[in-house]
């Protein structure tokens, strides 16, 4: 699968969101580098999917509450609320993401050091469950 020019941007933009995310996390919930990252993942997703696609995901009646969550944290993070923000955009970021839990554990098992650690009969069933993957019986 050969990506777009945008959709390199978008990909681009959605890692710097996450790096900017993560390190706003760590220096215990910067506002600043919080925002920064929420704007980079936000504009990262219109540039990946494309304009209306991501429109559309966002509007969608199953993922409405999930939008309302992700953009009152967003909102709050903005407003110097970092920590309530956080939690609740964090609870709107599985609302709207929480299906793609199980394509990214797929995608992350067949990679050479973290596959086998994530396929480990003692880590592989806990995993599944956090990832909501449904294994049948044998």
């Amino acid at each position: 699968m050969w990506l777009s020019e945008q959709q390199k941007i978008g990909v681009g933009l959605v890692a710097a969101g996450f790096f900017f995310f993560l390190l706003g996390v760590l220096t215990f919930f910067d506002s600043a580098l919080l925002a920064f990252g929420n704007i980079l993942f936000i504009a990262g997703i219109f540039f990946l999917i494309g304009y209306n696609r991501a429109y559309y995901f966002f509007v969608r009646r199953e993922k409405i509450r999930g939008t309302l969550c992700f953009g009152l944290g967003i909102f709050l993070i903005l407003v110097k609320r970092p920590i309530l923000g956080f939690i609740i955009e964090f609870s709107g970021i599985l609302a709207l993401f929480g299906d793609f839990f199980s394509v990214i554990v797929s995608f992350l098992r067949s990679l050479p050091f973290i596959g086998p650690v994530l396929s480990h009969p003692y880590t592989a069933p806990v995993i599944d469950r956090l990832a909501g993957i449904r294994v049948l019986p044998v």
